[in-house]
């Protein structure tokens, strides 16, 4: 009998890619004003035949690639030497394995730097494995049976907000429709918003013309930035409505920038031009505080979630009722797997999730955690939108597709992460084309 050859991990390359965004004043924000988009990109390099690797990111806004790509050649040795059908049969285990080291942990648990490099690598073996599967990643999810899912999570913390137990009764309650939603997902795609009307750095002309644009294109909401100045924000804030008018929905985001008081003050004084929702009013680790504000402006919402470190303030913001809207992202926490658990979690509690996606790389990634939800999880499209920025995405070999306003299903296996070897070579830092250009 002949033996099956076996394929393993023989590598896992970091690059630091970085794009000149802030030239134009793309991604800027009142916390972030001159943003370069940039990745840490994680390659997991295998001997099998055919060539099979596994591509995944973290994203920062520039300098931070400087430590998140030390952080994820720091994971190296957990990787290198494994077997690919020990990994990809049990991806559980691997994450696991990566968050529970005793030493590693002493850097987090589970926040920070460290751990947005695990969701890198995590990440990554997700995408080599639906490769090896044939299949995009959200619908390798959505084929898994409710028990496999389960045991893709790390329940650890959650206890007294969602039990194994629970989560098999979501799923399993979810299981027969899955076909029909996946068909339809297929046919008519998932709801966008976008975001690309609104950075903080473009004048009023930009965004109104952009605004239009955005309805013309059949969006049903846009989001714009807002914290810097209360004039200037009112000011926008009128022009963005005039032009998408009262039937568009505009929400806001001041990543982060105030004070609770501040929040409640500055968003009763945008109330006349009815924002649909305030993103991360205040610090994301601030659960009383997002309550407060939450209290402070209804009937705005309140959405948080894309600085949030992980699955255990999910869970309080829930438990506190701290949130309207939560917002994944697909490269801030540990991975698909703890995106999973929040997912979960939201559903448990009732909430909807509207993923982030300001960032190169990560429309691409998030729509497949999006669709998985609405096919397996939460089986809803209601107030569900994906963030949508238009930028950096013909740097990726399976970019995002939108048609009227709505993500297509990606068909192409993997987590249309991986990027084409051109922009790599070129916006390397600092010695690509694009940067020593520079110099």
């Amino acid at each position: 009998m002949t033996a099956v050859p076996t394929a393993s991990i023989t590598g896992l390359d970091v690059l630091d890619v970085r794009f000149p965004t802030s030239e134009h004043l793309d991604g800027s924000d009142a916390m972030n004003p001159e943003p370069d988009y940039s990745a840490a990109y994680v390659i997991l390099r295998t001997d099998a035949p055919d060539g099979l690797q596994g591509h995944a990111l973290a994203f920062t806004t520039g300098r931070g690639n400087d430590v998140q790509a030390a952080a994820i050649a720091a994971l190296a040795p957990y990787v290198v030497g494994r077997e690919v059908h020990d990994i990809c049969s049990d991806l559980g285990g691997f994450a696991r394995a990566l968050t529970h080291d005793p030493q590693l942990r002493w850097l987090g648990p589970e926040k920070g730097v460290i751990h947005m490099a695990t969701g890198a690598v995590v990440n990554a073996a997700w995408d080599l494995a639906a490769k090896r599967a044939g299949l995009p990643v959200w619908r390798f999810l959505s084929q898994m049976s409710p028990e496999e899912l389960v045991s893709q999570v790390d329940f650890r913390w959650l206890g007294d907000a969602l039990t194994p137990q629970d989560a098999l009764e979501l799923l399993r309650r979810a299981e027969p429709g899955r076909p029909e939603r996946m068909a339809r997902l297929i046919e008519t795609g998932y709801p966008a918003y976008t975001t690309t009307p609104g950075w903080l750095g473009y004048s009023d002309e930009k965004l109104t013309r952009l605004a239009r644009e955005a309805v013309a294109d059949g969006f049903t909401q846009i989001k714009l930035k807002v914290g810097a100045s209360l004039e200037d924000d009112i000011r926008r804030m009128r022009a963005a409505r005039a032009a998408v008018g009262p039937d568009v929905r505009i929400a806001v985001d001041a990543n982060q920038r105030w004070d609770v008081a501040p929040a409640i003050e500055w968003m009763r004084a945008l109330a006349p031009d009815e924002p649909y929702w305030i993103e991360e009013p205040t610090s994301p680790d601030d659960i009383l505080g997002h309550a407060a504000v939450r209290a402070g402006v209804q009937p705005i919402k309140v959405a948080t979630g894309e600085h949030v470190a992980n699955r255990v303030i999910f869970k309080q913001l829930l438990q506190a009722g701290a949130v309207d809207i939560v917002q994944i992202d697909a490269a801030r926490v540990g991975g698909v797997n703890e995106n999973i658990a929040i997912l979960l979690l939201a559903a448990k509690f009732g909430v909807p999730v509207c993923p982030h996606a300001g960032g190169v790389g990560l429309c691409e990634m998030v729509q497949h955690l999006a669709m998985f939800d609405y096919v397996a999880v939460s089986g809803t499209l209601e107030d569900r939108v994906i963030e949508y920025v238009d930028h950096l995405h013909e740097h990726f070999a399976d970019p995002v597709r939108l048609r009227d306003g709505r993500y297509q299903a990606p068909a192409r296996p993997g987590l249309s992460a991986q990027m084409l070897p051109r922009a790599l070579k070129e916006y390397a830092y600092p010695d690509g084309p694009v940067w020593s250009s520079r110099v």
